[in-house]
């Protein structure tokens, strides 16, 4: 471990678990510096505040009658993982010992994580790096949960978010970003998440999409004829988004130093020129400034800077912010290709856009940009005339894909074969709504009381409370479906 003026050299075991007092002191604080430990919580917070703007986001492009469904899996998601984190979820992704694919259950409960330098850096503990790292493993299923819109009962999904981030999340998180993962040794960059939240979270909405079944009334070509209910709740669900990444990238070089701010620089400038791009895009087409298409994009070209932030130079970030945004943009119409009802385009700009990240990655990453931390040296990508890291890139890419749509796959079909945990709703409750029907409860206090327009058309008059009709669109929510 480095020493700075401040702080004494870590003196306890390492290389496997050990709470830290080995050392012999007892105050266990001497060994990190202060300012690190302030940025690294307060990252953690900002992560945290991510996972709502997820359920916002979500929520404002789905139907009302979904709204709340989906603000609520996504809060879900914090609880049941951070549970799963203290239970196994850490041991399993960042122990210091384990096999190339997965940790072991050495720190099983938290036990003797606490002051031994972690795995992530020297310059924070075990215990600051399982709070922080714990926000990631709770933010990819809610990411990949969206694919369950209009249609998944809410607890096999809350089974399922417990096994997912056990079986996929946490091997593709072990083997990318601790020390004895086969990608880590291979040399593959990701710096913040490229393959362990957004391909993975990708590929597994899209498996998702594909076992649950298409929603009641999709069409192949055109997917359900309704547009975004709540655009304001996009917007909110974009800040939440674009705030937290501050410390999902900035937080990410597990210090307060150079290498952190230079990951705060390259992720904003991404996120301006990808939510541009999408807007440009949109404008050619319907001669409108979309502001669910300049989202959109800055999620995006978010997405795309994410396993690059703490490698790449600002005019890289341009690039990266263009052209992830252009491919999310176009790859929102692979679903018709594959006759999917993806819903929410969580594919397209989750899965789609970390590929395009990890491969840029293997372009423009650079050796300078990595050291401005002051300790940490790589060969670099294309740039640096490491042609050599692409191929690292796209095996990532494939390995990572590949592992989360089988393994999704497999965990979906065997929960259908348990009594209890069949994945969808019925028939008649899919066209009650989501909300309704698990829930009880509305994002809006007048869906209840008012629920057809064509009822209000033709002024028949409407009964009210829980059991009457059905949660559905009004006049504003009818047309072509928005694709974002």
């Amino acid at each position: 471990m480095s020493a700075s003026l401040y702080v004494t050299p870590y003196n306890g075991t390492t290389g496997g678990a050990d709470a830290g007092y080995s050392t012999g002191v007892t105050d266990l604080n001497q060994f990190y510096e202060s300012g690190d430990f302030a940025w690294i919580m307060t990252s953690a917070a900002l992560v945290l505040l991510m996972i709502p703007g997820v359920g916002f986001f979500y929520s404002g492009l789905a139907r009302r009658k979904s709204a709340l469904s989906l603000i609520m899996l996504a809060m879900l998601s914090i609880a049941v993982v951070d549970f799963q984190w203290f239970f196994w979820g850490y041991s399993l992704t960042f122990s210091h010992t384990g096999s190339s694919y997965i940790g072991d259950l050495s720190n099983f409960g938290l036990m003797k994580t606490l002051a031994q330098p972690s795995v992530g850096s020297t310059k924070i503990p075990d215990l600051l790096f399982c709070l922080y790292q714990g926000m990631f493993a709770a933010i990819t299923p809610a990411l990949a949960i969206g694919a369950a819109v209009d249609r998944a009962r809410i607890l096999p999904c809350i089974v399922f978010i417990f096994v997912w981030a056990t079986i996929v999340y946490d091997p593709i998180a072990y083997w990318t970003w601790n020390a004895n993962g086969w990608s880590f040794v291979l040399g593959g960059l990701d710096f913040a998440g490229g393959t362990p939240v957004h391909i993975s979270s990708g590929a597994a909405a899209l498996a998702f999409s594909v076992m649950i079944g298409k929603r009641t009334g999709y069409a192949k070509s055109a997917g359900l004829p309704y547009r975004p209910h709540n655009v304001t709740h996009i917007v909110l669900g974009t800040v939440f988004l674009w705030v937290g990444w501050f410390g999902f990238n900035g937080g990410s070089a597990l210090a307060a130093n150079m290498r952190a701010v230079m990951a705060c620089i390259v992720t904003h400038l991404a996120a301006s020129v990808g939510g541009i791009t999408w807007t440009l895009l949109d404008y050619r087409l319907e001669k409108k400034w979309s502001v669910v298409g300049f989202c959109s994009g800055a999620i995006a070209g978010l997405v795309a800077i994410t396993p690059a932030a703490g490698f790449v130079t600002p005019w890289a970030a341009v690039v990266f912010g263009i052209v992830g945004s252009i491919g999310c943009n176009f790859a929102t119409k692979l679903k018709f290709i594959m006759g999917v009802d993806e819903a929410l385009d969580i594919f397209a700009v989750h899965g789609i856009g970390g590929i395009i990240g990890n491969l840029l990655t293997g372009i423009f990453a650079a050796d300078y940009i990595a050291a401005l931390d002051g300790f940490t040296s790589i060969p670099g990508g294309w740039i640096n005339h490491n042609y050599i890291q692409l191929a690292y890139q796209i095996a990532d890419c494939c390995a990572g894909f590949s592992y989360s749509f089988v393994l999704t796959c497999i965990i979906l079909f065997l929960m259908n074969l348990i009594p209890g945990l069949s994945l969808r709703v019925s028939a008649e409750k899919e066209e009650l709504g989501v909300d309704d029907d698990q829930l009880g409860e509305f994002a809006y206090d007048y869906v209840e009381l008012q629920r057809h327009t064509s009822d209000v058309l033709s002024g028949a008059p409407e009964m009210t409370g829980p059991g009457s009709g059905r949660a559905g669109s009004s006049k504003s929510s009818e047309g072509p479906e928005k694709m974002v």
